[in-house]
């Protein structure tokens, strides 16, 4: 006994290597001009000042599907790591039985007037399989590193959820402005009908006027159906969002808001606070540390296992002395098993361990790049589209004076009619790209949060 305590006192350690997170390495600035002040991400959306889709974010987050699946995904790996604890601890277990018996009277050499026989037993046994070389800890550690990843998985279907709830909501007020200046131009399109007509019965006009305008009305009316369904398919994705049927949010939405305006200053911080921030940077760097710990339980099947087993009971044939001392057994001692030939499968499961391993590797460290490229990209698209919607904007102020130059001169009889429509086309195409530029920049603003993962500190584990 003496012998095999000194056995566990020296190989006490855990074989396989020891989890070392490898480094973050990040650039020191973005390659946009951007605020690098430490930014507090943690409730980005209040910062468009809308108190809508404050109220569908703090929803959704009580109630979307995608989230409560998450969540008790991170309940399963809890348990898978009680189940771990379970392993390390003495298995004990209680039993009794009773069987009642008939052996051949001509199956005995002698004549056996027992021929109906009852057994009675009591007792309780317990295993313990004592961790030497740590393959129980690992696999604990294992189990710890992967709960912590399901823990950032679910942040980061909370970081998707609000970027999704945001985006669906801006577009869906962008759909409702963009609506509102093409049904607009329709209106104004049926009064350049109406001009046209009384011109002609007026002789000021010609037929091929008339046919222009009408043309031009009914090539604004077409662009109304594409929004509505945008429209409708925006409202129905929030709905789904919150949990709720397509149209439970009809008519709460239904009357037109501005489009959630993107704050003065735009703070993203440092790329290395980002990959600091990330749940899903964070979740691949847990799945390399549970996979790591993993290498280590595959190393130890490879050691002899040693487990202490006993057992202690009472049995007898009759009932009445059953819980006599006389009747009392009992069994106690080691087992060792080693595993000496397996036809190489232990030291492959190993391998397969350590070629896990280096996937998680790989994947950690793509996903760094991921993360800094999700920045970049979100932010040149923020600042150019900001660019494009001031040109629009210069556009439709000059296309709006045209079509009054346009119109004056017509009216004098020194242009023709074709030169207002085309100034009314310029107009209503460039009033559509402004509308759309408008959403587009909140749109790219709300990208931008997302990908800077923030949002998911609302929420605790």
């Amino acid at each position: 006994m003496k012998r095999l305590t000194a056995l566990v006192l020296i190989t006490g350690c855990s074989v396989g290597p020891d989890y070392e997170p490898p480094k973050r390495e990040a650039p020191a600035q973005w390659g946009q001009p951007a605020d690098t002040s430490t930014a507090d991400l943690s409730k980005w959306w209040t910062v468009f000042n809308d108190a809508a889709l404050n109220r569908l974010v703090e929803r959704a987050i009580g109630t979307n599907h995608d989230l409560r699946i998450a969540a008790a995904r991170v309940e399963e790996s809890r348990s898978e790591l009680a189940i771990a604890r379970g392993y390390m601890l003495p298995e004990v277990n209680a039993g009794a039985e009773y069987t009642k018996s008939r052996v051949s009277a001509n199956g005995q050499p002698f004549p056996n007037p027992q021929i109906y026989q009852s057994r009675y037993s009591l007792g309780f046994d317990a295993a313990w399989e004592i961790d030497i070389f740590g393959g129980g800890r690992r696999r604990m550690e294992s189990a710890s590193a992967d709960l912590d990843s399901w823990i950032e998985n679910e942040r980061a279907v909370l970081v998707t959820l609000l970027g999704d709830v945001a985006r669906n909501y801006v577009a869906f007020r962008g759909n409702q402005l963009l609506l509102a200046v093409l049904r607009q131009n329709v209106t104004i399109a049926k009064g350049t009908v109406d001009i046209t007509q009384s011109r002609l019965a007026a002789g000021v006009a010609t037929s091929l006027d008339v046919t222009r305008s009408e043309a031009l009305k009914s090539s604004a009316e077409a662009a109304l159906p594409p929004v509505e369904t945008a429209l409708k398919q925006t409202l129905h994705r929030l709905g789904v969002l919150l949990g709720l049927a397509p149209e439970a949010l009809a008519a709460e939405l239904e009357r037109e808001a501005p489009i959630p305006s993107a704050p003065d200053r735009v703070v993203v911080g440092l790329p290395s606070e980002l990959l600091l921030r990330r749940p899903d940077v964070r979740r691949a760097e847990r799945r390399l540390a549970a996979q790591t710990a993993s290498i280590g339980v595959a190393v130890a099947q490879l050691y002899p296992r040693l487990s202490l087993t006993g057992a202690f009971g009472l049995d007898s044939l009759g009932s009445a002395d059953l819980f006599k001392w006389s009747s009392r057994e009992w069994s106690l001692g080691p087992t060792l098993r080693w595993p000496i030939f397996a036809a190489g499968r232990l030291q492959a499961q190993v391998e397969v361990e350590e070629a896990r391993t280096k996937q998680a590797l790989a994947a950690y460290e793509q996903s760094m790049l991921v993360a800094l490229e999700d920045v970049e990209n979100a932010l040149v698209a923020y600042l150019r589209e900001g660019d494009r919607r001031r040109m629009l904007e210069a556009a439709v102020a000059a296309d709006k004076k045209a079509v009054e130059l346009a119109d004056d001169l017509y009216r004098k009889g020194l242009t023709s009619f074709i030169d207002v429509l085309d100034a009314q086309r310029a107009l209503y195409l460039a009033q559509a790209e402004l509308a759309r530029s408008q959403a587009q920049v909140t749109l790219e603003l709300v990208a931008l949060y997302k990908a800077l993962g923030g949002g998911w500190e609302t929420k605790g584990n």
